[in-house]
């Protein structure tokens, strides 16, 4: 009897259904043995498929029960993640069209969304009755049971405020292993990599929505993430004049800034102390910075490989040391790890006075780059009004000239924008042909007088140079006009005034005798040294050849 009830105990425990078995979707997997997350259970734990039912891809009712359309679910990681930082996932569901979650957590359309069909004017507020559309999943209605708020292993729910609006049940599944949790129509969770073995894997999720007599399966999603011991390094680079930075072609002798870019979301690098080893390829050497930005100029052309390391030096808790034969001052311990891809390497506790120990990890960056010959600088040295007759001068015509250092542009482009430089107000470009010298003449028109900043770009295949001016147009042929006669008129007003006051210095010189009244003597002198200083101002050399008259009372 004995054995009769292990024998039927061992064929009801591999009749049950286990977290696997749902969560692998049918698929099987070698049994493989892995580190414990924390905070994760072993899939092998029994499933409760009365209260979460388990169907498989096809089944028609992953649509017909719910109303609208199916709920698709997409899962995002920030992977990948540098072993022994925290890696975060979250997953998002998609409602069909015009559904909504409100913030009670109720399903609800959205107002005025047009539906295709459209809706009728019940379901503008309509919010769904999850009795009335489990009925055509082919389940009975029971009474809801104190058991129902659980997770499929029968956990309880954990009962934070808001728990009750959470109404859809995430169970994640990675590594022979799963996670649950509650949340509205996304969630997200992170864990710590200090665990999970090196490579690629795959992280599943199955979400329920929860119902009166059991939760609904409603989507599922997948995606690949990565746990690596290299440092996740980029490099961004950029030169002035470069006509395309993605296709990594450079300009000889013009400086390119190189930016890395360090792949660190859960801030694990931090605190570390972090180095960067670079060797551009073109002999100049290597080069060791602690900054993640510096600039390096290629002086030949060619082809070069660009290297880069990227060291961190983490700080971590130090291991105890256990009592064994004495090791020198500067020993370093190393711990192997259980993964044989990887080892943690911390230095002693008595190496390190302020009593913290450190691990090493690098980052490797590599990439191909070409120097060719570009324009470096572009400059123009004279702007030229053109000067049109009065038919002729609808438009302003200006002349630039510009020169240029470097290669031979193919193609110049001049940007009209207002005096700010911030508002364009016509492009132009043209092909050009230079065949020895850098130095052509660019006529442009304008429409209206004004000023202008005016852009002119000059470039070829691989780079380009641009300068910049500031220009005051004039007007047409009638403006011009009209500024020629009113300088006639100021110029021949001007010569009638000589004329007129040569006139009367002529009149007002003439010589009066001595024998004359006292009475009009006076009166004389006065409307003379009057005169005379009148004359002074207007013809400060005198023309009058007597001296003596110098010496008379009022002249001066």
């Amino acid at each position: 009897h004995l054995g009769f009830l292990l024998l039927a105990e061992a064929v009801l425990c591999a009749a049950a259904t286990r977290f696997q078995d749902v969560l692998s979707n049918g698929r099987t997997s070698p049994v493989t043995s892995y580190k414990k997350l924390q905070g994760w259970s072993s899939d092998q734990n029994t499933w409760n498929e009365k209260l979460y039912p388990f169907w498989e891809e096809g089944d028609p009712r992953w649509k017909d029960c719910w109303k609208g359309g199916r709920v698709t679910a997409k899962l995002d990681t920030d992977s990948p993640a540098l072993v022994g930082s925290t890696m975060t996932f979250v997953v998002t569901l998609q409602f069909p069209k015009c559904q909504i979650e409100d913030n009670d957590g109720n399903i609800i359309y959205k107002r005025n969304c047009i539906q295709d069909p459209p809706a009728s004017q019940d379901q503008q507020v309509y919010v769904y009755n999850w009795t009335e559309w489990i009925d055509s999943c082919g389940w009975e209605t029971p009474k809801s049971t104190p058991s129902h708020n659980v997770f499929p292993d029968g956990r309880p729910f954990p009962h934070y405020p808001g728990w009750r609006r959470r109404n859809f049940v995430y169970v994640f599944h990675t590594l022979g292993q799963y996670h649950q949790t509650t949340g509205q129509s996304s969630a997200s969770f992170s864990v710590n990599t200090a665990n999970i073995t090196l490579g690629k894997h795959t992280m599943v999720v199955s979400i329920y929505r929860r119902g009166h007599p059991a939760y609904v399966p409603i989507a599922r999603a997948s995606a690949t993430y990565v746990v690596t011991d290299k440092i996740p390094t980029f490099v961004s680079m950029f030169q002035k004049h470069d006509r395309n930075i993605s296709d990594s072609i450079f300009i000889k002798d013009s400086p390119i800034t190189f930016d890395v870019k360090i792949h660190d979301p859960s801030y694990y690098l931090n605190n570390s102390a972090i180095s960067y080893k670079w060797n551009f390829g073109d002999g100049s050497g290597l080069f060791v910075a602690s900054g993640s930005t510096t600039s390096h100029t290629y002086t030949l052309q060619g082809n070069f490989t660009l290297n880069l390391t990227v060291q961190a030096i983490i700080p971590v808790p130090c291991m105890p040391v256990t009592p064994t034969a004495p090791l020198p001052t500067s020993a370093v311990m190393t711990e192997a790890s259980s993964n044989s891809d990887f080892s943690t390497t911390v230095e002693s506790m008595e190496d390190n006075p302020d009593g913290g120990c450190h691990i090493y990890r690098n980052g490797y960056y590599s990439t191909g780059i070409s120097v060719v010959e570009g324009i470096l600088e572009v400059n123009i040295i004279q702007m030229m009004s053109i000067q049109m007759t009065e038919s002729q001068a609808e438009n302003s015509l200006v002349d630039f000239v510009v020169t240029c250092q470097g290669s031979l542009p193919t193609d110049v482009c001049t940007v009209v924008s207002d005096p700010t430089c911030q508002v364009s107000k016509s492009v132009v470009c043209d092909p050009v042909i230079v065949t020895d010298e850098c130095l052509l003449t660019i006529r442009r028109a304008f429409e209206e007088p004004g000023t202008y900043c005016i852009n002119i770009t000059l470039g070829d295949d691989t780079s380009q140079a641009l300068a910049s001016a500031l220009i005051s147009v004039n007007g047409g042929g009638s403006s011009s006009g009209t500024t020629e006669g009113v300088f006639i008129f100021l110029g021949l007003l001007a010569v009638f005034a000589a004329i007129g006051a040569f006139v009367l210095y002529k009149r007002y010189k003439q010589y009066k005798p001595i024998e004359r009244s006292a009475g009009r003597a006076e009166n004389q002198e006065g409307l003379t040294a009057y005169f005379s200083n009148f004359k002074a101002i207007f013809f400060p050399s005198s023309t009058e050849r007597n001296p003596l008259l110098k010496s008379k009372p009022g002249i001066v």
